[in-house]
């Protein structure tokens, strides 16, 4: 059975903006890729962080049976949240530590529900630091977000 790995990012010109969010899914035996699947998406009006945790989601959502996975992130807030703040927040109702509502908590939701089919390891890596999977993800999620950048006039 190969070893499943996501490498997840997410994008986002002007915070808020156009972003899209990009996943790199391989299958691995030892050192050798057996498999090899991207996925990307995006939206017109979004957060960085929220296109972090749609990466995430997606990559979750996309395997069809129950699996082991190591999702693989240069996401401090997705990685911090699914394994250190999330289980605080639902004893708070969804709520921080302060007592304000938690942001994005619909998709800290979907997520939660996501990662419950299967067995998750989360790994946080510097982004932008060289990693050629994370940067394949960063690439994928440029092409998400892509379609919903606005046109630029062209030159007079």
């Amino acid at each position: 059975m190969p070893d499943l790995y996501a490498y997840t990012d997410g994008a986002c010109s002007g915070n808020p903006g156009p972003g899209g969010w990009g996943v790199l899914m391989l299958a691995r035996e030892g050192a050798v890729v057996v498999k090899e699947r991207t996925l990307n998406g995006g939206e017109p009006d979004t957060t960085n962080n929220r296109m972090e945790l749609m990466a995430a989601i997606s990559a979750l959502e996309a395997l069809t049976k129950t699996s082991a996975i190591t999702i693989v992130t240069d996401s401090a807030y997705v990685k911090n949240g699914i394994t250190e703040w999330m289980a605080g927040w639902k004893r708070k109702g969804w709520r921080t530590a302060g007592g304000p509502p938690v942001k994005n908590v619909d998709l800290w939701q979907r997520l939660d529900a996501a990662q419950a089919r299967h067995q998750v390891t989360w790994k946080w890596i510097k982004g932008h630091a060289g990693h050629a999977e994370n940067e394949r993800a960063d690439e994928l999620a440029r092409a998400g977000m892509a379609p919903f950048k606005p046109k630029k006039a062209p030159a007079a």
